[in-house]
């Protein structure tokens, strides 16, 4: 049975180098069922392919796996936070609305998170040539990647193929077919339970206990579930991390306090750096600039950021009239103390940051008010407090209304890939984002809440994966 089964793993393995399908290309870190996954050092690599997954591939070849680094275009540039500075191009469409079932950021995207998924599956299908005492560790880094997977794909495009094992080459109707969005989200909550439960937080860096249970406690916001939100919040809260002092050493000071869960890059290192954050900077990236700053975004930040605003947008030198995000500068700022992270900005070491202490006290704040329109709860208001006296806006607050909420997370965590899902399970995604089209000279529907499954997938998929309505 061992031969077979690596026979088929090693099948599949070649099945998806050489098709363009959403498995492909072939794992960066190229483990292969023949040479691995006997025994824990073997898993532990197969565990390290995980997060090259995360990490994506730095460079600007169209059949590459970017993953995390092209992920900004499907949320913050499809919001009102961000766009491109020129129009040009597929980028262009997320900031107007006009996404096509074609554009190649969607299926780079999608077939990263499938590929990460695959990863995933292969280590929880070799669990069993774990010794006792890793296995717990290698289940736990599995299920909180591969959830953290599905929570993406489910709020960017809807009910999707559920892929919870590695499946025959044949089984089309699991790799196409699409599955019920609670049923997705079975999935995701069973596998953080597990993986919070065990997991510890020692390990900086990696999926941990406490990075478990604050995406948890996400997925029950968007669920609607907020005591298990609420508790959840309240267990991290109690778990060591704290604010830094300076809201640019959160960004600057990598591994610090405050993060609970990044996906880390190493700088002039062509395996591991990431060059999004030069693409954002149009004299040193590739493109002709993305992630501006939009002029709402701007407002929002000039009006309610405090000391934040210093370090989340700046003035374009080149044209000063357009503004850049200010977080994860690749190739450094004297004028605001920042220093390089690589000698060559497309090869950048800033960290991209998925979960920090500050968003957790802000989920605290949204658990509480459970869904109604404000709340005077003493907790809530100490949770909102210390974010806001972070920022240096220290008067104090009475009740905070879903607003006020609303518009905290969009300063805080402004450029961090928050503000899409935000609009999203605060429910006002339409009617937000509906006027910024109108203001913008853009048209929004309803659809446009969700992407379009990319083209060649239904292709592919020979009529089994249904396309989103409105594409």
């Amino acid at each position: 049975m061992k031969l077979i089964k690596n026979l088929t793993l090693l099948l599949l393995a070649v099945f998806m180098s050489s098709c363009e399908d959403y498995l492909s290309p072939e794992p960066i870190s190229a483990v292969v069922a023949d040479f691995y996954y006997t025994n824990d050092q073997e898993i532990q690599a197969a565990v390290e392919s995980l997060y090259d997954g995360l990490q994506g591939v730095n460079d600007t070849q169209s059949n590459s796996n970017h993953g995390t680094q092209v992920e900004y275009q499907l949320t913050e540039m499809r919001s009102d936070n961000t766009r491109t500075k020129a129009s040009e191009g597929e980028p262009a469409q997320f900031e107007s609305f006009s996404v096509e079932a074609t554009n190649g950021v969607v299926f780079d995207y999608y077939r990263s998170v499938y590929n990460v998924i695959f990863r995933a599956n292969t280590v929880l299908d070799n669990l069993e040539n774990a010794t006792p005492e890793a296995v717990g560790r290698f289940e736990g880094e599995a299920k909180f990647v591969r959830a953290y997977s599905y929570f993406n794909l489910v709020r960017l495009w809807g009910p999707v193929p559920l892929i919870d094992k590695i499946v025959a080459i044949d089984d089309y109707e699991t790799q196409f077919g699409r599955i019920d969005v609670n049923i997705v989200y079975d999935l995701i909550v069973s596998d953080l339970e597990t993986a919070a439960a065990n997991l510890d937080n020692s390990n900086v860096g990696r999926a941990s206990k406490a990075a478990a249970q604050a995406l948890l406690a996400k997925v029950h916001l968007t669920l609607g579930n907020y005591n298990e939100a609420r508790g959840l919040c309240e267990s991290v809260m109690s778990a060591g991390f704290s604010l830094q002092d300076n809201f640019k050493d959160v960004f600057y000071n990598e591994r610090n306090d405050e993060i609970i869960f990044a996906i880390e890059y190493v700088g002039d290192d062509s395996r591991d750096s990431q060059n999004f954050s030069a693409e954002w900077l149009n004299a040193v990236g590739r493109s002709s600039g993305l992630n501006y700053v939009t002029d709402e975004a701007k407002a929002a930040l000039d009006l309610s950021g405090g000391n934040r605003t210093l370090y989340s947008y700046r003035i374009d030198s080149d044209q000063p009239s357009q503004n850049q995000v200010a977080k994860y500068i690749p190739n450094g700022d004297a004028a605001l103390g920042i220093e390089p992270t690589a000698g060559d900005p497309r090869l950048a070491g800033n960290d991209w940051i998925v979960l920090r202490y500050a968003d957790v006290l802000l989920m605290h704040v949204e658990a509480i008010m459970a869904g109604g329109a404000s709340t005077a709860d003493p907790a809530a208001l100490s949770s909102f407090q210390k974010v806001r006296d972070r920022a240096g806006l220290t008067d104090a607050v009475a009740s905070i209304t879903k607003e006020e909420l609303l518009n905290e997370r969009r300063v805080e965590l402004a450029f961090e890939n928050q503000r899409w899902f935000d609009l999203l399970r605060f429910d006002v995604g339409y009617s937000i984002l509906e006027q910024f089209a109108a203001d913008n000279g853009y048209s929004f529907s309803a659809t446009d809440l969700l992407l379009p499954f990319p083209q060649a997938e239904i292709n592919l998929s020979g009529g089994l994966l249904e396309q989103n309505p409105g594409y």
